[in-house]
């Protein structure tokens, strides 16, 4: 679609948020020849004028279409959906009872971040080894499994999270689940998670949207319990 010449997109690599609108986006070929600007977190580039005019917070992904601003990933996700759908690209059924059923996965998948990321990955990237109390830590990557557990169920028998076909819910989950597998999760005790990670990673939306540092080789498996 030419509408994308009027879009402009602020986003951080390999932040699952940002990764989110990214998808939807490269889902209704619009990402190609989209304007962007990838910003440098280290170099808190987001904080920069040009976003914080768009986004007071000063948070990305921050986007633009035309002179219409909109913030928060989520928020992104579903004006590309309403605006830009066609019965080829759709990531919302059209059904009420079936679109329920990828708005429970969707508004769901947060619990990977809230049960995972914040409780394991931020404390060990804010905090220095010695600092640590491994009893407490070990009991939130049991947690972490737990929480695993719960999606290996859920995925058992099935390619995707809803339906069978790619939808919204999996824009909003496979994020989470990549940038767990990017810090070391193997997910060894959790195949079918891990069959579901390899099929949508190979998905050409997907590979279009790869996070570019994650490229240039890998990171402290921190996760590697997992």
């Amino acid at each position: 679609m030419a509408a994308n010449k009027d879009m402009f997109l602020w986003w951080g690599s390999g932040s699952p948020p940002c990764w989110k609108p990214m998808l939807v986006l490269a889902e209704k070929e619009m990402w190609e020849g989209l304007p962007n600007k990838l910003i440098s977190f280290d170099k808190k580039e987001n904080k920069e004028a040009d976003i914080l005019a768009a986004n007071p917070r000063g948070q990305v992904p921050t986007f633009k279409d035309g002179s219409l601003v909109v913030n928060e990933s989520n928020a992104i996700c579903m004006y590309l959906e309403e605006k830009y759908s066609n019965d080829s690209n759709r990531l919302l059924p059209v059904d009420v009872e079936k679109r329920s059923q990828v708005y429970w996965r969707m508004f769901e998948s947060g619990n990977i971040q809230s049960n995972i990321t914040v409780p394991i990955v931020y404390l060990i990237w804010n905090t220095k080894p010695e600092d640590r109390n491994q009893a407490e830590l070990d009991e939130k990557f049991t947690k972490a499994k737990e929480e695993l557990g719960y999606w290996e169920r859920t995925l058992t028998g099935r390619s995707y999270l809803v339906g069978d076909r790619f939808t919204m819910a999996d824009v909003f989950f496979y994020p989470f689940v990549a940038f767990l597998v990017r810090l070391g999760a193997t997910l060894r005790e959790f195949p079918a998670l891990k069959q579901y990670y390899d099929l949508i990673s190979q998905r050409p939306t997907v590979q279009a949207t790869w996070p570019p540092h994650w490229k240039e080789g890998s990171t402290a498996p921190i996760l590697a319990a997992l």
